[in-house]
């Protein structure tokens, strides 16, 4: 390629790879958003047998908590989310135990006091797979403009509390 050429093809590639980056840019927010309602587009069955849908969190200041029944930080964070949980009815609780078998599932609830919000039986952690979540415990806040964030492993009383503030503005 002689010299002259090359200088403009340079240009060209520069502004071509300019184009596509604003395309990822513009196109890349407005599928985000797309995917996180997608999140909530989900079907599950409470632990007493009761359909339940994502969808109907949309909108709304919620926290979905990933639990196994085996997991001895969800067996310590328990009473802890469940107390916070009853101190700020203005957030809608979900947990959704996984990894295990549903009567399973049921005694941890019973056991470590979690039955005071609605306790999803995920057997076959499909909810889990929807919001990435591949341990435990982890959350996700699902705040009313329709953020979603996922946090993964234990959070300190006053972490959760402050996350839980954030939701509702207060």
């Amino acid at each position: 390629m002689p010299p002259d050429k090359a200088p403009g093809r340079s240009r060209s590639a520069v502004a071509l790879m300019a184009l596509a980056a604003i395309a990822i840019l513009i196109f890349g927010c407005g599928s985000q958003t797309r995917a996180e309602n997608a999140q909530l587009d989900f079907t599950a069955q409470t632990l007493d047998g009761q359909p339940f849908s994502g969808a109907s969190l949309s909108g709304r200041p919620a926290v979905l908590w990933f639990w196994a029944p085996w997991c001895p930080l969800c067996q310590r964070d328990a009473p802890m989310v469940a107390g916070l949980a009853a101190a700020h009815p203005k957030v809608t609780f979900v947990g959704v135990g996984a990894q295990d078998r549903l009567d399973t599932l049921r005694a941890f609830v019973a056991r470590y006091g979690v039955d005071g919000f609605t306790e999803l039986a995920d057997t076959d952690a499909s909810v889990w797979a929807r919001f990435g979540v591949t341990r435990q415990p982890a959350y996700a806040f699902l705040h009313p403009d329709g953020r979603i964030e996922v946090v993964t492993g234990s959070l300190p009383e006053a972490e959760l509390s402050r996350r839980l503030q954030a939701l509702t503005g207060s």
